[in-house]
């Protein structure tokens, strides 16, 4: 089909939201994790936009026998042409039940010898077909289409005033004859429309060639589809129905461009999937980068003072670095007054939901000074600079989250193509896992949605 471009706008459509942009980095390079992702995308196409096709691909003038003299001299001629669009309906069992309403006008010579005397007459009829769909893995359309007989609208007469002559069956070898004729002509223009591998190639190659989703600091992103499945088709009155499902790799690089998959001639066969989930989890990830983190953890502590010891002892915050160590995430404190130095409180990273902010777990404290008053103070500090770190630091999520969700939801209700209108809703979005690495912090999110594609006016 030469605008059915489903496969392709299904993919774009996963590229377009299988990652956020980093929104900083450094140049070195680091490759992030590679995600695996499986996407449902429901598909309904409406019988109608089936229809369009065919109609536009059949003329109006069916068939015409313009001579007296063939068919052993049968003294008869037809001419055949449709009087409303062709019109199709779901049936039970894979197939579609095609109606061709017909006009005919015929024209028949009685006489003998040579010496004829011509009527004419027009009269009505409607065809019935059944064409049974199979839908091979390998992206092709087999159709079979069997005749289901006519009825009149009007039987043909011939009127000669005083002799009234029908002549159906005269008429009914032909429109039969036609209508077998008709069978091979609809099988024909539904392999051509129905004909999805070259689309899938198209749409396959297109992410063989990594794109830059950030200039300024080198990041680039990946998609591999994996896999493609399908739930076998379902026919309903007025409209088909399946669920595609798609497995994708996104990788996420910074610095040197990745090396470019090669392309393809062919896809993969699809293989068929009795049920796909209605809903589906994508994992995307966004980044924060250290210097991110600390000037974040500056707007909060730097330069503020705090008193312990009934007010016998202060404290003032004059620098704080956030960091990596050995795999967790550390902030450095730099603080004068009664304890003089630096302090490093060290920890886990973790999501937390209620505050939907990233912050520390499992902390752990250690100070560099050289002005230890006493050790009851330092024990005080202790506990002081940690429950203020844990209870007040966190990397803010709820504008990621917030951004992510209407970005997504944006790709996910798009006429992609002309006629191609995709629907989505996001149900659930959050970080689930975090990781650290040489220049900020990971967070791996997951995304709950849905999808539905619908073709409309192609």
């Amino acid at each position: 089909m030469r605008r059915f471009f489903i496969i392709y706008f299904i993919l774009v459509a996963v590229r377009s939201f299988s990652q956020q942009p980093a929104p900083t980095t450094t140049l070195s390079v680091y490759n992030f994790p590679k995600m695996r992702s499986s996407v449902t995308m429901p598909v309904k196409i409406p019988l109608a936009e089936i229809a369009n096709l065919i109609n536009g691909s059949v003329k109006d003038l069916i068939f015409e026998d313009d001579s007296f003299t063939d068919n052993n001299n049968d003294q008869f001629k037809v001419k055949v042409w449709r009087t409303r669009p062709i019109r199709l309906v779901g049936g039970t069992k894979q197939n579609l039940l095609i109606e061709v309403p017909l006009k005919i006008h015929a024209e028949k010579g009685i006489g003998t010898l040579g010496f004829y005397t011509y009527q004419d007459t027009t009269f009505e009829t409607v065809m019935y077909f059944n064409t049974q769909i199979t839908f091979n893995t390998n992206w092709k359309m087999i159709t079979k289409t069997v005749p289901m007989g006519f009825k009149w609208v009007t039987k043909p007469v011939l009127d000669y005033g005083a002799v009234r002559i029908p002549i159906t069956p005269l008429v009914e070898s032909s429109l039969k004859k036609q209508q077998a004729e008709f069978c091979t002509t609809i099988d024909e223009m539904m392999l051509q429309q129905l004909n999805f591998q070259p689309y899938a190639v198209s749409a396959w190659n297109t992410f063989s060639e990594p794109f830059n989703i950030s200039e300024e600091y080198n990041t680039w992103l990946k998609v591999t589809p994996l896999k493609i499945s399908l739930t076998p088709l379902v026919f309903y009155g007025d409209q088909i129905e399946t669920s595609v499902g798609i497995e994708t790799f996104s990788e996420t690089f910074s610095g040197q461009k990745p090396a470019s998959s090669s392309l393809v001639k062919t896809v993969p066969n699809f293989s068929y999937n009795g049920e796909l989930p209605q809903k589906f989890l994508l994992q995307t990830t966004a980044n924060i980068p250290y210097t991110e983190a600390t000037s974040i953890a500056e707007k909060m502590f730097l330069g503020k003072e705090f008193l312990f010891r009934e007010g016998k002892s202060r404290i003032k915050v004059t620098g704080i670095k956030v960091q990596q160590n050995n795999g967790k995430l550390e902030i450095a404190v730099s603080t004068e007054g009664t304890v003089e130095g630096t302090s490093y409180i060290s920890g886990i990273p973790v999501y937390d939901g209620s505050k939907r902010m990233i912050v520390l777990s499992d902390t752990h404290f250690k100070l560099q000074t050289k002005n230890i008053l006493q050790k009851t103070a330092t024990l005080l500090f202790q506990r002081k600079i940690i429950h203020m770190i844990e209870d007040e630091y966190g990397l803010p999520t709820a504008e990621l989250e917030d951004t992510a969700r209407k970005s997504i939801e944006e790709a996910f209700n798009k006429e992609y193509y002309k006629g191609l209108k995709m629907r989505g809703k996001v149900f659930m979005l959050k970080p689930s896992q975090i990781i650290l690495n040489d220049f900020g912090i990971t967070a791996v999110i997951d995304t709950e949605a849905q999808l539905q594609l619908s073709v409309q006016g192609i």
